[in-house]
């Protein structure tokens, strides 16, 4: 057991391994110990890997920047090969990857060792972590409360000291919304600066990328220096980086001119405790120097939300599709939580020409947003319209519940379609996350920073949208943040 493991981040506890200060093995036990004191309460880990975890660690360590670090992986589209990728659906959880994805393999090349999959809402669709095959994952700060989706089980497990950084993906918030849950820094990289490879093209129609969720900016900055890059056939090359986010975590980041905005781009309202961090937020901005102006990019909420769940619903209908066939099973809406198989059965319902006509709308509305850029170095936002909000509060209610099951047996999507279930969706969905989704559709760089807590001691993260391709203004910035307002030493009492 190696007693100072919670005051390293992750590049600190490599360099011990490097210096031999401490052995790989040591932290992986360490690691363990602290999933089996904690798990039970939070429900962050469903799949441990502590067997191979200690084989490996009991090897030579090797070259990469996180060489002996413990690393949990969340359970959706990271495919271990002999390890099931749950995507916390009941079918998938029976069934070993018979391979690796390129990300995976980047991973392991970093040095890190993986101690377990994560918790995550089936196909990760929500803002909250409540899978029927696994139960609810519970946030740190207050297990009576969601630590956020879809990346909620990563989250909790490094906010709770198990690992110093796990991996999440981000196809609506996922990494962003959880990080502010939680109390700790999430970056979702530029569509296309990690790989998505080989097993699908693109995740939710180039909406989704995967990286990871940190307690320090650097280690953020290091697991991108290490991970970036194409891989064979992606479709959103971006130009080489040859510059170190590292090296620019410490580099100020000039005077910027940063546009703030706590008017909900897509819901209505938003809590006291997240204006008051807002407003703290700014302050601290105008004192670091930066021109700040009140402003944002123009969205129509309606519009955008409604676009937006068309395309979600058609990728969910592919999902359950292909979930199904893959196990060799019928569509049966069992098999499936009743929030997936509801979105899924509108996907059913609406048409090509709708699907269509979405997709067009939302590559539009992206052009406008990112001309907003074009003046803009950065736009900051809250990350959520309220602090995390009560385990089962977003669920669908035991009617809707019941209407989907039946529905689903009949082929009913064109009556939830009817009966306005859509609309309903989107509102209370994007009501928890006005600002998040936005920023999918664009493919901007964004990241949520832990910088202010409310007065009941839960986290309220900051969320500061970069010019497309341009995480290094944000990493300099989150540096910047850092030094001002340390977070590291804020941690929960569980």
């Amino acid at each position: 057991m190696f007693a100072d493991y919670l005051n390293y981040d992750a590049l600190g506890l490599a360099e011990l391994v490097r210096r031999k200060e401490v052995s790989a093995l040591e932290l992986v036990e360490t690691a363990i110990a602290r999933v089996e004191r904690d798990n039970p309460k939070l429900n962050a880990v469903v799949r441990p890997m502590f067997d191979t975890a200690r084989r490996q660690a009991a090897e030579p360590a090797g070259e990469g920047p996180f060489a002996g670090v413990p690393f949990l992986v969340k359970d959706l589209l990271a495919q271990v090969e002999g390890v099931p990728t749950s995507n916390g659906n009941r079918l998938w959880a029976r069934i070993p990857a018979t391979g690796e994805n390129e990300l995976v393999k980047r991973w392991r090349k970093a040095g890190v060792i993986f101690l377990g999959k994560t918790n995550t809402p089936e196909f990760g669709l929500t803002p909250y972590t409540e899978p029927e095959v696994f139960g609810p994952c519970r946030n740190p700060w207050d297990t009576n409360r969601t630590p956020g989706g879809s990346s909620g089980g990563s989250a909790a497990a490094v906010a709770a000291g198990m690992v110093p950084m796990a991996s999440g993906g981000d196809g609506g918030g996922s990494i962003r919304i959880p990080a502010s849950a939680c109390g700790l820094f999430g970056m979702k990289p530029t569509r296309g600066r990690t790989p998505a490879g080989p097993f699908i093209g693109e995740a939710w129609s180039g909406f989704a990328g995967e990286h990871v969720l940190t307690r320090s900016v650097r280690d953020s900055a290091a697991m991108l220096d290490a991970t970036h890059g194409p891989d064979i056939g992606t479709p959103h090359p971006l130009p080489a980086y040859s510059d170190s986010w590292l090296e620019a975590v410490g580099r100020p980041p000039g005077r910027l001119r940063i546009a703030v905005s706590d008017a909900p781009m897509l819901g209505q309202a938003v809590a006291p405790e997240v204006k008051a961090a807002f407003a703290e937020t700014v302050r601290l901005l105008e004192e670091l120097g930066h021109e700040v102006v009140e402003a944002a990019p123009a969205v129509d909420r309606t519009a955008f939300s409604m676009a937006f769940l068309t395309v979600l619903a058609a990728e969910l209908r592919a999902d359950i599709a292909f979930t199904a066939e893959t196990a060799g099973v019928k569509i049966r809406p069992e098999d499936y939580d009743p929030s997936s198989f509801g979105l899924a059965l509108l996907g059913q319902a609406f048409s090509a020409a709708e699907l269509a006509a979405a997709m067009r709308y939302l590559k539009l509305a992206a052009r406008s947003i990112l001309g907003f850029f074009e003046s803009h170095d950065v736009l900051m936002t809250p990350v959520l319209s309220s602090l995390p909000v009560r385990i089962g509060a977003l669920q669908p209610k035991p009617i809707e519940k019941m209407l989907i099951r039946v529905m689903g047996h009949v082929r009913g999507g064109w009556l939830l379609k009817k009966l306005g279930i859509a609309e309903q969706l989107a509102a209370e969905t994007f009501g928890f996350i006005p600002w998040t989704p936005v920023f999918n559709v664009t493919g901007q760089p964004a990241m949520s920073v832990p910088l202010c807590w409310s007065p009941e001691g839960l986290p309220v993260g900051m969320h500061f949208v970069g010019r497309f391709a341009d995480e290094e203004t944000l990493f300099r910035l989150a540096g910047q943040l850092e030094q001002a307002r340390p977070w590291r030493d804020k941690r929960p009492n569980l």
